[in-house]
Formats: structure tokens, sequence, C-alpha cells
């Protein structure tokens, strides 16, 4: 929540409520937000398991919202699909078609079909017209399973490009359950648009706008919502990629890729019926992200023209921590490596699982933190060593913990990403994993077993397609798509 709250909460008079299974942990909850300054919080009686008493619909998985609104867009408006088998049926014809992945490019990088190209979600229309110039090329947009693949393809019908579109129905899980196989470590360059294809673009976006009632503010009202502010949440989102990002946005201005926006709103917007405002520098992708969250039906979504000579801010988005509890103290890698050698301390990483078995500090513990107390040594004087990637989560729990258990407790300065830099000794594989991954999704990527892998995909699958119907009995109305 230290981490979170400011951005996901902007607005500290915003109603929170609170919600966990039973109510066990849900008020210790509310009492960080009323001290961190959230003081129209509450709790829900009775937590998850209440609700469902009450006869009311619960979901399980992850970005429920962003999944939902894929399933609806195939159900209402049809977007054609095709099946793995017709795809490697056509692409050893050699027809004339290109499959693009719509995920982001570190997924992309990760594992990709072998002939895909990568154009993230916000990208897709912006750059077709160069990676498909011939209109009578099929258009297959795939992903990881189905969101992105259904989001990307209807972006692209419904903006009217030429090119007949299909998304490939369940994506690389599908592609794999069938016994083919992926490719690993392809770069993923994103190439300029030509000017031809750029203005295309930009006509086929703008048309897109006017359809969905997408509303552009001046610099004039973009003060105005600033100022209603506290009495409605705003939130200012830049979408380009993240180098675009990095090189010059306006300032208080975060990075939210568009593909992810979409793929992922609840990751980025908690606050419901707020105001949104995406930054347009080029005509085209925060056009199509916009269109995706007015059709949420939960948010009010305006676009803003960049000045040419606005000033800008460069680097990586500010992140501020908020701090619950008296600030632990730090220390410094090579510090804590002596620390650890001559047996004076114990070191705990408490980010992710799979990044810890991938590369850790020799000698660490994976543990999330709300069971560190678990495994505390009973030697009163061991100093107690925190990590995460780049230390930021560490800070949050060594603060935490040092005021619960009144010990010498410290962050690793840098966290585990300094560590590596300082050459410092680590280790890979799951030794001293204390704890599962208690408030992480798994992947069925990540299974080693093909089997449990396979029956892993099946499952994520049919969550999927199951979640129309969840839908209707909730009885949730906020989608409203464009007509196609």
């Amino acid at each position: 929540m230290e981490l979170l709250l400011d951005r996901l909460v902007p607005r500290k008079t915003t109603r929170v409520v609170l919600v966990d299974g039973d109510e066990t942990i849900a008020h210790q909850a509310a009492g960080k937000l009323v001290r961190l300054g959230w003081l129209n919080t509450s709790v829900l009686a009775g937590g998850t398991n209440g609700w469902s008493a009450a006869g009311l619909e619960t979901f399980n998985g992850t970005n429920v919202p962003s999944k939902t609104l894929g399933e609806v867009i195939e159900t209402e408006k049809h977007t054609p699909w095709i099946d793995v088998k017709e795809l490697q049926a056509r692409v050893e014809r050699g027809d004339n078609l290109v499959v693009v992945d719509s995920r982001s490019t570190p997924e992309f990088t990760n594992f990709s079909l072998p002939f895909a190209v990568s154009a993230p979600g916000a990208e897709l229309l912006l750059r077709i017209g160069d990676i498909a110039p011939d209109p009578e090329t099929l258009v297959v947009v795939n992903c990881a399973g189905r969101t992105r693949s259904i989001v990307g393809a209807q972006t692209l019908i419904d903006a009217r490009i030429p090119n007949r579109v299909v998304s490939l129905q369940n994506g690389t899980m599908e592609w794999l359950i069938s016994g083919r196989t992926l490719s690993y470590g392809r770069p993923a360059p994103l190439n300029e648009p030509t000017v031809d294809s750029l203005a295309h673009a930009q006509k086929l976006a703008g048309e897109l706008s006017e359809r969905a009632g997408i509303r552009y503010v001046s610099r004039e009202a973009l003060l105005e919502l600033e100022a209603e502010s506290q009495q409605r949440t705003l939130y200012k989102f830049d979408i380009r990629t993240r180098e675009e990002y990095q090189a010059g946005h306006l300032e208080g201005w975060r990075w939210a890729p568009g593909g992810q926006l979409v793929q992922a709103t609840d990751e980025f917007l908690a606050t419901r019926h707020s105001r949104i405002v995406l930054a347009d520098w080029d005509g085209v992708r925060a056009v199509t992200t916009a269109a995706w969250l007015l059709q949420f039906g939960a948010f009010e979504v305006f676009l803003f023209k960049p000045d040419s000579q606005a000033a800008l801010s460069t680097g990586p988005e500010s992140v501020k921590i908020l701090q619950s509890r008296p600030a632990a103290a730090s220390l410094r890698p090579t510090q804590a490596d002596q620390l650890l050698r001559n047996a004076g301390a114990i070191l705990f990483d408490v980010e992710k699982r799979s990044s810890y078995e991938k590369n850790h500090i020799l000698g660490a513990h994976f543990a999330v933190p709300d069971r560190l107390l678990e495994f505390l040594p009973e030697d009163k004087d061991a100093t107690i060593v925190i990590t995460s990637s780049d230390g930021i989560l560490a800070r949050v729990v060594a603060s935490e913990l040092a005021w619960l258990v009144k010990r010498d407790v410290r962050f690793l300065t840098g966290g585990t990403t300094q560590w590596v830099k300082d050459g410092l000794p680590t280790q890979t594989g799951p030794t001293s994993v204390l704890t599962g991954e208690d408030d992480q999704s798994i992947s069925p990527y990540f299974f080693s077993d093909l089997g449990a892998r396979n029956a892993g995909f099946r499952k994520y699958l049919n969550w999927e397609l199951g979640l129309v119907e969840q839908l209707e009995r909730d009885g949730s109305k906020d989608f409203r798509l464009i007509p196609s």
C-alpha cells in the first residue's frame, strides 16, 4: 500500500472499501490507510465470504475487468478468429499473412510465435500500415491467451483498416497445448512509422474518435480539471513506449503503455467514475486507448494534445514512497555481505518467488512479507536484512517489521540489483524458499511439468470463457461497446 496507494487513489478523500476473506486482516490495513491520511476508509463486513454468503457474485483471477471486456467484445461484436491448426497450414503454404503479437515488448522477447512480429496493443494501428502495406494481407493478432488478441484485432477492425483481421484463438497457450514450439529471446524493435502510414493511421484514428465520442481538452480546460481533482479523482497518463516517455514527458504525468492500460486497467485505475486524461502525441495511440477506456463505462475519458514547446521532464516515472511507520535503517551490499559471512545477519528476499529462483543473493531466504515473523532467528542480536529487486519494497517491509519486533531490521540499499552490480555472489534455484507466493498468481508458463502446464492453460482459458456468464449473474451494466 505504501508504494501503490498514492498512484491508485490519488485523492485522499476518496471513499475506500477494504476487502479480505473474512475481516482478519482488513482492519489492520484500514489502520494503515488512516495513518497515511486516507480517512474515508471502510471495511466490508464479513469480507469476500460475507459477500458470497449474501448471494452475490465473486470472481477469481487477475485483471478481471479487462479480461471480461475482451470476452464481451468477442461475444457482442463477433470478433473473427483463426485456430492454431489453420494458422500453421497457412504459414506452411506461404499464404499472404502477417502475425502481430500485441503483448508488451518484454513479453514478446521472453517468448513468441516463431514468425510473429511485435506490435503492442496501443501501437497496432500506428504501425500496421508498415507491417502489412498490402490490403490483401491477412492480419492475425495474437497474445499469450485471449484478451489482447481479441482487443487488438477489434481495434484494427473498429478503425476500419482495409485488411481482413482475425485473432488467434487462445493465443500461444493453444499453440503449446497442440504440441508446437515457441521462440525465445527474439528482439522486438519498434521502427518509426513512415510518413504515409502515419498520415493514414491518423485519418483512421480521427474517424474512430468521432464515432466513439472522444473529447479533447484545451490547456485551460485541463487546468480546471486539475483544480477539481480534490473533488473528483483525476488520472493523467502518457501511453507511449517506455523509451519515449523517459526521453521527455509532461511533468507529473504517469507512464502507462496503452496496451497495458487496457489489458490491466485495475493496476492503474482504482477509482470508479474518475476522470482520465491521456496525452496525445501522435494522433493515433492515445485515441485507440481512450476508445477502449470509454467502453469500460466506468470512467470519463479525455485527450490532451501537448504543446510542441511544452517543458518536459526526463527519466522514469517518479514513485512516491509513503511511510506508515518510522523509517528503517539501510545497509549497503558490501556491509551486508560481510555480516552474512560472519553469521551476524539473516537476509530475506520479499518480492517475487519467480525472480528469486532465477537469481538471488547467496544465502538469502524467500518469504512473502506478511509471514516474516514465522522465520525470524531466535538470536535477538542478529541483524535482519530485507531485500527486493531495487530496494524500494524492502524499505517499506523493513520499516513495518522493525516497528513490530523492535529489533535491528535493515533494508538493502539498491536491493538485489545493486548487489549484482557490486559483483557480490548470487545463486539460482528454489534454495531456501520458505513460503509460496501467497499474493501472487503463478502462470502455467512457469510449470516445468508439461501435463500440469497444459492443464493450467486449459483451466485458465475456460475461466476466461466463463467471464461473460459471470458478468450476467453479477448484473453489471458498465460496458458500453462502440457499435460495429
